[in-house]
């Protein structure tokens, strides 16, 4: 940020790298930390559809369900925003862009945890 500042569309590519980053060795809340401060930026500077804008709120949805602190609510809350991205990625990109094609395999995670949880399974992720 400090070379290029927040607005600029490297620095939201690096935010999405070190969120990405930061789910993979599970340190959840730290990657919604970085992603609640990002995803307004890219919103105002890239809109609600562009391919970094929509893989931030992706990878913040991953974050918050794969989370083992994550309450149902916050599965389901996951569950609708992807359900939401999916179709804006398909509306904006179609159906074989690879940004779509994540948010459905997310998506399908998503709901295949809930249905766990919901028949009062735990499942954990890493």
């Amino acid at each position: 940020m400090k070379l290029h500042g927040e607005r600029d569309p490297n620095t939201l590519r690096e935010a999405i790298n070190y969120a990405e980053s930061l789910v993979d060795v599970q340190r959840y809340a730290d990657a919604k930390l970085v992603l609640r401060k990002m995803m307004p930026v890219a919103r105002r500077v890239l809109g609600n559809s562009h391919d970094f804008t929509l893989t931030m709120r992706m990878t913040y949805e991953v974050a918050l369900y794969e989370d083992p602190d994550a309450t149902l609510e916050d599965i389901r809350e996951a569950v609708t925003t992807l359900e939401e991205l999916k179709q804006t990625a398909r509306r904006v990109f179609g159906g074989e862009h690879p940004t779509t094609m994540e948010i459905e395999n997310t998506l399908q995670k998503a709901r295949a945890l809930l249905r766990a949880r919901e028949a009062g399974k735990k499942i954990v992720f890493g």
